[in-house]
């Protein structure tokens, strides 16, 4: 049985998003998992030793305020992520965290190696899986670069199937030109792309909400912001708030 997946545009560790958070780890918790908080800062693994820091501290604060273990497992590169001692801490882990940074450099560390073998292994036997901002884009098939948008971006960890997620939506056009923005916003035939607002999460398989499933490709919006799915070059189809439920893999013209 899978575990809870979210999909998080922005505010991993901050108080804001404590109690999604702290839903995921309970989640995994009555599922016989570890009362564990397993963070793992991939995605900015090539920013600064001060940046690092910061999200390690970051992280270590919401896990006091959840009272939960925190294990800052520091997967900076691929030589990390093939470190079996890493990949040992993730199991029975009751919720696994993947941070913002780049999405790109995420995707190609961690693909086929143990840790990401780990990870999968535990989300598909229970635990938590949570990605934010770069780690929510890398759950995708394929993972456009987001930085430099005229190139080709990279293979994903296909967890999700052909979804392509654009983070940070509500401040999306304020930091991209346009036409890069419609490029990153306008993919192949099958890909449901969806803008997910900052503060503002896509949630499945929590088991004290039967209305949602991964294996139903139904998802419930979690947050301050609002979830967007979208047409080609970032026409917006539909928007949904807190509470309502998204279902992906559909036609725009049911909705």
């Amino acid at each position: 049985m899978n575990g809870a997946l979210a999909l998080v545009g922005s505010g991993e560790y901050l108080p804001v998003m404590q109690n999604l958070e702290q839903s995921l780890l309970d989640n995994a918790k009555n599922l016989g998992k570890k009362n564990t908080y397993i963070q793992i800062p991939t995605a900015a693994g090539q920013e600064s030793d001060e940046r690092l820091s910061f999200w390690k501290t970051l992280g270590g604060a919401q896990a006091e305020r959840m009272r939960t273990q925190q294990i800052f497992l520091p997967i900076y590169t691929r030589e990390d992520a093939m470190n079996e001692a890493f990949a040992n801490q993730i199991k029975d882990a009751g919720l696994i965290y993947l941070s913002g940074g780049d999405p790109g450099y995420l995707a190609n560390t961690l693909t086929d190696t143990p840790v990401w073998s780990a990870i999968e292994t535990a989300w598909q036997s229970g635990s938590s899986l949570a990605g934010c901002s770069a780690g929510a884009m890398a759950m995708g098939k394929h993972v456009p670069n987001f930085f430099r948008p005229k190139e080709d971006g990279t293979e994903g960890f296909g967890l999700i199937g052909e979804i392509r997620t654009i983070p940070h939506y509500n401040k999306f056009f304020g930091w991209i030109p346009d036409a890069a923005a419609r490029k990153l916003l306008t993919a192949p035939v099958g890909t449901t792309v969806i803008g997910i607002d900052e503060s503002t999460a896509l949630v499945t398989g929590l088991n004290d909400d039967p209305d949602v499933s991964f294996e139903n490709n139904s998802w419930r919006v979690h947050g301050e912001g609002h979830v967007h799915l979208l047409r080609g070059e970032g026409v917006q189809a539909h928007k949904f708030a807190h509470g309502e439920v998204v279902t992906l893999y559909f036609r725009f013209d049911q909705l």
